[in-house]
């Protein structure tokens, strides 16, 4: 393993690896448009899996998302494929033994990654982690920092298409919503555990309709269809039919704010500038929060087990069942404030 010095000059193709999650490719995306501005005539590819390919829809800063599936594919064919687009500079802002694999065998001069273990060894220049927590988009930059460039820009980004906003207009159509008067809240999250319970959204979409008189829509993603359904029919809620990623995030664009657990539509909602009341337990809202200064966190400030980062929950995830809404309604009233105050314009400096 050594650290090579870094030319600007010999770079004319890049590839930025990131393959999963939706949150975790969007909080990626800002490392783009300072690639952009660093090399404006280069090649700039993104390597991700299949599923959250679509998060780079629209982006103007890439040239070519390169998905794949592990499913179908080998991890000698997209070793291949990358090999042969003949790339001077990989960024692997994932740092897992696959990408650190691919990044070994892609035969760029220029191998940028962290120190994780023996996938060190697959660089040639290193990004050292900070001490203490850094929120992830800084983790991402410091990969461009590493290699002396500037980092003029912070914000992820997320580009709704025209088909996507159109879907949202036809829905905002339904009796009792119109632009900017409803909330909505996500019932989704990628572990069971990071996500607040049907029941507490049951009792809390209540509290909103008494104390708030304000619509609110549920969102949900197709393993979650059960759920929503209930909180519809036990509240006056109404349900969001089907929807893509980018027909979620226009409907979220289109509401007066967010409640959610910690998911991709949460970071999609920061993204979009849609003040959000992110709902956390086991994982860090400084580490994974929504960036910007347009949200709220809230969580079970009485457990010492937060932020365990565990998968299941060896005792009863109370960090969730014990969460109860009037302390999520709490947190919502001081995020309405924030947005009457004017609180939710975007500081792209945070």
């Amino acid at each position: 393993m050594k650290n090579l010095q870094f030319e600007k000059t010999k770079v004319g193709k890049i590839l930025v690896i990131k393959p999963r999650a939706i949150g975790d490719v969007l909080l990626s995306t800002p490392v783009l448009p300072n690639l952009r501005d660093e090399f404006p005539q280069a090649k700039i590819d993104f390597l991700v899996e299949k599923f959250t390919s679509t998060i780079l829809d629209g982006n103007p800063f890439v040239n070519d998302v390169i998905s794949f599936d592990t499913t179908k594919q080998s991890s000698a064919s997209i070793i291949f494929g990358v090999k042969k687009n003949k790339y001077d500079l990989v960024i692997d802002l994932f740092g897992n033994p696959r990408t650190a694999i691919i990044t070994w065998f892609s035969g760029a001069k220029y191998r940028v990654g962290f120190p994780f273990k023996w996938r060190k060894y697959a660089y040639n220049i290193i990004v050292a982690p900070r001490s203490g927590e850094v929120h992830n988009v800084e983790f991402n930059l410091d990969a461009l920092r590493r290699l002396g460039l500037q980092v003029k820009f912070k914000k992820p980004t997320f580009y709704i298409n025209d088909t996507a906003r159109n879907f949202a207009t036809e829905f905002l159509d339904s009796p009792g919503l119109s632009a900017n008067k409803f909330i909505t809240i996500n019932i989704g999250g990628s572990w069971e555990i990071k996500r607040w319970k049907t029941d507490k959204f049951i009792r809390l979409c209540r509290m909103i309709d008494s104390e708030l008189n304000m619509p609110v829509v549920v969102l949900y993603g197709p393993s979650e269809r059960k759920e929503a359904e209930a909180i519809a029919q036990s509240s006056k809620t109404i349900l969001a039919p089907p929807t893509s990623l980018h027909e979620m995030g226009a409907i979220i664009e289109a509401s007066r704010l967010l409640v959610t657990n910690d998911s991709g539509p949460m970071h999609i909602a920061a993204a979009l500038n849609v003040p959000t009341l992110a709902i956390f337990g086991p994982t860090s809202p400084h580490l994974q929060g929504p960036y910007g200064n347009t949200s709220v966190r809230v969580r079970n400030e009485t457990l010492e087990c937060l932020e365990c980062n565990l998968t299941k929950c060896p005792i009863g995830n109370l960090c969730m069942t014990e969460l109860e809404a009037e302390t999520v309604f709490q947190s919502l009233l001081k995020l309405i404030s924030k947005i009457e105050q004017g609180a939710n314009k975007v500081d792209e400096s945070i």
